[in-house]
């Protein structure tokens, strides 16, 4: 074995992530930090904070999305508003429906690696950025939407580019209207143009398909045209920000480790064959899904999550008043040594005997604000992970791999591999 190869075997670490394992180390799991900030970390917090919701405002805690993803997002609604948004939102994302979606994410995947070529040097973090993007549009939202799939990449970039600090910061660039400001205002209104355009041919039955996403939130009638923005929107940036870091992290494990790999890949010769996965499949490949569970726990699409407490209350002998912006986080619960046995060893196998708990493993956070994309972002990341472990021929570049963003844990500086000379394509 390598220099290069031990290095990429190491799990990496994050050090806002690790700074709140230390403090949960000395401090216990209810720490304060001046009148109005808070952490609460590991799985009893998680249980609190999960079970006590109507303690807590989503709306200001996520106020920073609201450039993105508008000011009637799932993700920024509370109450009454959120439980209607999302019962009209969660059809599209019904196991059911996600079972239509597998071709087209197993064909979005092909279609990335048929271009490949031996000897190629690729950013696979990209490369998967860029194929999750198409497959989230076309799943959710029908082909049409998806041809301007690098549209959206470019436009909601400067959005994304502009939430992925601390809120202050955030809140100062939009009061001194900075140029970085500008920009992502500017990059919005295209984006909604598309949008709405879209919402104005749906409403007038001009939908190549009545069955997407967008179609049946407006045929639906009970969301105004700005609150089927703000879904398809949000829809979109979170359906792959977070699920292509989390490709580039497990594509990082599975490929740094030949073990792992081949025995990923033999798994996946005996179930599929040639053929692309579909449900059934899924569920007859244990490894594969343990590569994916495993992959979230290390690397979860969030370092923290934060709720604003609008209702005092006491955890672990402390008060915590109305307006403390709390964060809990899914990192240092999936790391806790306690909690879990090696914590930092990446063991798809871990997840043969079953599943933890909620608020042992929450990459996806919990309650009734649990992200209600998972189970897509789970079966998407298999089936790409499925499609490149049985057709391409990668290779690792000897590279530091670095983690950033509290938005969406990602490879700092991508993920750099070499096409091998045996590339099906």
């Amino acid at each position: 074995m390598t220099a290069a190869t031990t290095t990429q075997l190491r799990t990496v670490r994050y050090p806002p992530g690790e700074l709140l394992l230390s403090l949960h180390a000395r401090f216990g799991p209810a720490i304060r930090v001046g009148p109005k900030f808070a952490y609460l970390l590991g799985p009893e917090a998680n249980q609190f904070v999960f079970a006590n919701s109507h303690l807590f405002s989503w709306r200001e805690a996520f106020d920073l999305l609201v450039p993105v993803d508008g000011t009637t997002a799932l993700i920024v609604s509370d109450g009454d508003d959120h439980r209607r948004r999302r019962r009209l939102v969660q059809p599209a994302l019904h196991l059911r429906q996600i079972d239509h979606y597998l071709r087209i994410m197993a064909a979005t995947a092909d279609a990335t690696i048929d271009a490949w070529r031996p000897g190629q040097v690729l950013d696979l973090y990209q490369e998967f950025r860029a194929a999750i993007r198409r497959s989230t549009i076309q799943s959710l939202f029908g082909a049409r939407l998806a041809g301007a799939a690098d549209f959206f990449g470019t436009e909601l970039q400067p959005l994304l580019d502009l939430i992925d600090r601390l809120p202050q910061a955030v809140d100062l660039h939009r009061r001194l209207r900075t140029p970085l400001w500008r920009r992502a205002m500017a990059a919005r209104a295209r984006v909604d143009e598309r949008i709405y355009a879209e919402i104005a041919r749906a409403r007038a039955g001009e939908s190549e398909v009545d069955d997407h996403a967008l179609a049946t939130l407006v045929r639906d009638g009970e969301l105004s045209d700005l609150e089927v923005r703000d879904q398809v929107v949000s829809l979109i940036a979170a359906g792959y920000e977070t699920t292509s870091a989390a490709m580039a992290w497990a594509l990082y494990a599975v490929l740094g480790d030949p073990a792992t790999r081949e025995r990923a890949a033999a798994e996946i010769r005996d179930v599929l064959g040639e053929r692309p996965p579909d449900r059934e499949s899924l569920k007859a490949m244990p490894f594969l899904t343990g590569i994916v569970q495993e992959t979230l726990r290390l690397y979860p699409p969030a370092v923290v999550s934060a709720r604003k407490v609008v209702e005092g209350f006491e955890f672990h002998g402390k008060r915590f008043r109305p307006g403390t912006l709390l964060l809990y986080s899914p990192y240092v619960t999936h790391r806790l040594p306690g909690l879990w046995e090696d914590p930092l060893a990446f063991r798809p196998d871990r997840w043969r005997d079953g599943k933890a708990g909620p608020h042992e493993f929450l990459p996806f956070g919990g309650g009734p604000h649990r992200c209600i994309g998972a189970t897509m972002a789970t079966t998407e990341l298999a089936v790409m992970l499925a499609r490149v472990l049985a057709r391409a021929d990668l290779r690792l570049r000897p590279q530091r791999m670095r983690a950033t963003s509290l938005a969406a844990m990602r490879p700092r500086d991508g993920l750099v591999a070499e096409v091998g000379p045996s590339q099906v394509g």
